[in-house]
C-alpha cells in the first residue's frame, strides 16, 4: 500500500472522531489553534523567509510571491480567521427542511459532514489554517497538498496547528499535510475515489485544470478571476470611481481584483479621462478599444486576449459600451463567473444586471473585492467554485457539509398487504 494512501486512510478514520465532536469542542479548538499559531509565530515567519528566498532565488515574482508572503500581521490575520470560524454557527446537524407527508412519515433534510477533503493549492500557506479550520469545522478530515514554494511556511503552520489537535485528543491524521511533493503522488491522492469526497484545488488556472483532469473525486473548479465593473449612465462618478481604484489597485494579484472597465458612453467624457489620470498615478497601464483611446490617447490598444485575461497585475482592460445590454453581452463572451461589478443610481439597471449575470457574486455600487468568504460572512474561505455544483461563489464551512433525509414513521409500510 502507498504511503499516500496510507495517509488518506488514516484520515478517513480520524474525519469519523471529528464528525462526531460537539460544537464547543470543535470553537475550543479552533481558538486554541489560533493561540498556537501565535505562540509559534517567530517559527513561521523563519520558515516563510526559507521559502521567499528560495522562491526569489527561482525568479518567482509578482503576485504569486505576494501570496507567498508573510509578516507578523498576516500570521496575526490567520490566527483572527481561525477565531472567526470558531464563532460562526456549527452547520453539522442543522435541519435545513422539515415537512410531515400525507402518510404521517416526518422528513427533514439535515446536514452532515462530507467526509475528507483534499485541498491541493500553491504559494498560499494562509490556506493551511484557513482550510483546517473549515474543514474540522464541519466535522471533516482535511488532506493538504501545498506547493513546494511555501513547503517550510505550511510545515511550520501545520505544526503549530497539530499541537492544538493533540491537546483537545483529535487523531492527528484529522489534518495531514502531504509533504511528498512529487506530481505522481498528487494524481494518486486525486484518484482515490473510495477515500477521498471532494478535492478543492486553490491557485493559478494551470493547477486547477491540472486537478480537474487527473482527478476521479468530485472538483471544485474556479479556473480564473476576470471580473468586470460597469459603469452605467446613472453611477455616481465619485462612488465608480472609488470603486474602480479599490478593485484594481489594492491588491491587483488576487482573483477578485477588477481586470476590465465598462463605460457606458454618455458618461464617457466626463468619467474616463479623470478615471485613467487616477490610475495611471497608481501606476495602471491601461488598454482600450478605439472609442476609449479617443478620449485618452496613451491608451495602449486592447485585443480580445485582454479582455479575457486575469492579469493578476496592474494592468486594466477599457472598452466603452452603447448601454446596458452590450455590457452584458461583453461579460457573458469574456467573464469567467466569478465576480461582476455595476456602478448605478438606476435601481431597475441593477435589477436587469442582476438578473442577468449567471457570475458566483453579482455586486451592486460595492468593490469586487468584497468577494471573499471572510468579507461575505463565512469566516475564512476555503476557495471560491464558478461551477454550479452544490456550491456556489466563495465556499465556507456549510460549503464543506451536505444534506441528507432523516425519515422518522411509526411503522409506515409503502405497499400494505391485502388486510385478507
Amino acid at each position: 500500500m502507498s504511503e499516500i494512501r496510507q495517509q488518506a486512510l488514516a484520515c478517513r478514520d480520524a474525519a469519523q472522531f471529528v464528525a462526531a465532536l460537539g460544537s464547543e469542542t470543535k470553537r475550543a479548538l479552533l481558538r486554541d489553534m489560533a493561540v498556537a499559531l501565535e505562540a509559534q509565530c517567530d517559527a513561521v515567519l523563519a520558515a516563510n523567509a526559507r521559502d521567499m528566498q528560495q522562491a526569489a532565488a527561482k525568479g518567482v515574482q509578482g503576485a504569486m510571491l505576494d501570496r507567498l508572503r508573510l509578516d507578523e500581521v498576516r500570521v496575526s490575520g490567520i490566527a483572527n480567521a481561525l477565531r472567526e470560524v470558531a464563532g460562526l454557527p456549527d452547520p453539522v446537524g442543522v435541519v435545513t427542511r422539515r415537512e410531515t407527508r400525507p402518510n404521517g412519515l416526518s422528513v427533514e433534510r439535515v446536514r452532515i459532514p462530507l467526509g475528507v477533503i483534499a485541498m491541493i493549492y500553491e504559494a498560499r500557506p494562509n490556506v493551511t489554517a484557513d482550510a483546517a479550520a473549515l474543514c474540522l469545522m464541519a466535522g471533516n478530515g482535511v488532506i493538504l497538498r501545498g506547493g513546494s514554494e511555501a513547503i517550510h511556511s505550511n510545515m511550520a503552520i501545520a505544526a503549530a496547528l497539530k499541537s492544538a489537535l493533540e491537546v483537545h485528543g483529535v487523531p492527528a491524521a484529522a489534518l495531514t499535510l502531504v509533504e511528498d511533493l512529487r506530481r505522481e503522488t498528487m494524481v494518486e491522492l486525486l484518484q482515490l475515489s473510495d477515500i477521498v469526497d471532494l478535492a478543492i484545488p486553490r491557485g493559478g488556472e494551470g493547477l486547477i485544470r491540472f486537478v480537474a483532469e487527473h482527478a476521479r473525486v468530485p472538483v471544485i473548479k474556479h479556473y480564473k478571476g476576470v471580473c468586470h465593473l460597469y459603469v452605467d449612465r446613472a453611477a455616481d462618478p465619485a462612488l465608480a470611481l472609488n470603486l474602480l481604484i479599490d478593485g484594481k489597485t489594492s491588491r491587483p494579484g488576487v482573483c477578485n481584483a477588477l481586470e476590465t472597465l465598462l463605460v457606458h458612453r454618455d458618461i464617457t467624457d466626463a468619467f474616463l479621462p479623470q478615471a485613467a489620470q487616477a490610475l495611471r498615478e497608481r501606476g495602471v497601464e491601461l488598454r482600450g478599444d478605439e472609442r476609449s483611446r479617443a478620449l485618452v490617447p496613451d491608451m495602449h490598444a486592447a485585443t480580445d486576449d485582454d479582455y479575457a485575461a486575469e492579469f493578476l497585475d496592474l494592468i486594466l482592460a477599457v472598452r466603452v459600451v452603447d448601454d446596458l445590454d452590450e455590457a452584458i453581452a461583453h461579460i457573458r463572451r469574456y467573464g469567467s463567473d466569478h465576480t461582476e461589478v455595476i456602478a448605478t443610481a438606476d435601481e431597475a439597471a441593477a435589477q436587469r444586471f442582476v438578473q442577468a449575470i449567471r457570475s458566483a457574486v453579482v455586486m451592486v455600487n460595492a468593490s469586487s473585492r468584497f468577494s471573499d468568504g471572510g468579507e461575505l460572512g463565512l469566516g475564512a474561505e476555503i476557495g471560491i467554485s464558478t461551477t454550479r455544483l452544490h456550491a456556489y461563489g466563495p465556499m465556507g464551512a456549510e460549503a464543506l457539509t451536505v444534506e441528507r433525509f432523516v425519515v422518522r414513521g411509526e411503522g409506515q409500510v409503502r405497499h400494505p398487504q391485502n388486510p385478507r
